[in-house]
């Protein structure tokens, strides 16, 4: 069952006007099938991630070029950066030929300075991120909230429901799959791609600890990050705390959020926070055996906010734009989990798995838009309910399902 993906139309764009066009994003977020869906009858397709294949493009980088000639796909690319000054080549040779290589990575290429040295200026980068409700939804194209046209999605999931599909993740093959094993699936993708290409990028010596290190994060989901603190937890250097993480960022397994922080005349905290860009990975790593332990157990609120900041930014990522989301938090207390900077404006939101939203939520996002004035939006107080709501003026309760 193929699921449109938001994306499709930013791609084609891009191959209307650049050479080359790059998609990163985490293994099985659905790059593959996007792209074979968008360009497989106009391009060749080859994985550098077969080893023979792989094998053949390192030994005769030349040779296998001339083999698969443009317009092609070649997937993974990162396992055989060779290539890339001979496609640097070929485009300088043939600039007006507009989307003849078409590559995908599940590693941040723009980390590769194979990659950045190569293609500046002759390819568009976008990120393909695991599902989103609206692609899932079969509504892609629907605004969010806080944009021209944003209304709700009816008939969305809440309570248990929404507790299984964060317990079950975003990854395409398992919403297109209901019966798969979560858990073995789960399992498998740590086992098989996080840990190979955290080999492939950074040398590990033992796998135990790293699998340690994953689960020091995911029980600190959404809270302000101490990798002094997982440093000492685990017995293992700072800097290899810091060379992981990397790693996750590079693999999109987990995005850093900044504070977003402007001289209002007051100090603010600015300790990152981090986020597992999918919750099934998340609710795994964490130990939480089922939909019950999800919004019901003593990780239900981060668990929830961790939902709510990657469907945000898979959304903006997903068709295309540039996720520029922040939290803010003062020495005082006051706090919005998640800031939306639209470039003129800033969109303050607060998470809590609870389906019954209250107006003393909002404290938080009124102290926000007391401290900006005009540049703050309304804001809203996103929940695991049904109900819409006004808590007070100038924010609204909406349920997860109309993110």
């Amino acid at each position: 069952m193929y699921i449109a993906r938001s994306l499709a139309p930013a791609l084609l764009k891009a191959s209307r006007e650049f050479p080359v066009v790059v998609l990163t994003g985490p293994r099985q977020s659905g790059k593959t099938t996007l792209l074979k869906r968008l360009f497989g009858k106009s391009h060749r397709y080859s994985s550098l991630d077969l080893p023979d294949v792989r094998s053949s493009a390192v030994a005769d980088p030349r040779g296998f070029l001339l083999q698969y000639p443009p317009p092609v796909i070649f997937d993974e690319v990162q396992n055989a950066p060779v290539l890339l000054p001979y496609i640097k080549a070929w485009v300088d040779e043939h600039r007006s030929r507009k989307g003849q290589y078409i590559l995908t990575g599940s590693q941040n290429l723009l980390v590769s300075r194979d990659v950045t040295e190569s293609l500046a200026g002759r390819a568009a980068i976008m990120t393909l991120m695991p599902l989103t409700r609206r692609e899932e939804s079969a509504d892609w194209a629907k605004a969010l909230p806080w944009e021209k046209g944003g209304s709700s999605m009816d008939g969305g999931p809440s309570g248990g429901g929404l507790a299984g599909i964060i317990n079950r993740g975003w990854y395409p093959e398992l919403a297109a799959a209901p019966g798969r094993d979560l858990h073995g699936w789960h399992a498998s993708y740590i086992r098989t791609y996080l840990e190979r290409e955290i080999r492939s990028l950074r040398q590990v010596g033992d796998l135990v600890v790293f699998q340690n290190f994953l689960r020091a994060l995911a029980v600190r989901s959404g809270q302000l990050l101490n990798m002094a603190d997982i440093s000492r937890d685990l017995g293992v250097a700072l800097n290899t705390i810091k060379a992981w993480l990397s790693v996750l960022v590079a693999t999109h397994q987990v995005v850093i959020l900044t504070p977003y922080f402007v001289n209002i005349g007051k100090r603010l905290i600015k300790t990152p926070k981090v986020y597992f860009t999918d919750t099934g990975t998340l609710c795994y790593l964490a130990g939480l055996s089922g939909p019950s332990q999800v919004l019901g157990g003593p990780l239900g609120g981060a668990v929830f906010e961790a939902a709510v900041v990657a469907e945000v930014y898979k959304t903006l990522a997903n068709r295309g734009e540039e996720p520029r989301i922040h939290f803010w938090r003062t020495h005082k207390g006051e706090e919005v989990d998640l800031v939306v900077d639209r470039g003129d404006v800033l969109v303050p939101m607060e998470a809590k798995a609870t389906s019954t939203p209250k107006p003393s939520m909002a404290g938080g996002i009124l102290a926000f838009q007391r401290a900006f004035g005009k540049k703050a939006t309304a804001g809203f107080v996103v929940h695991s309910g049904t109900i819409r709501l006004p808590l007070s003026p100038g924010v609204t309760a909406i349920p997860f399902s109309d993110l």
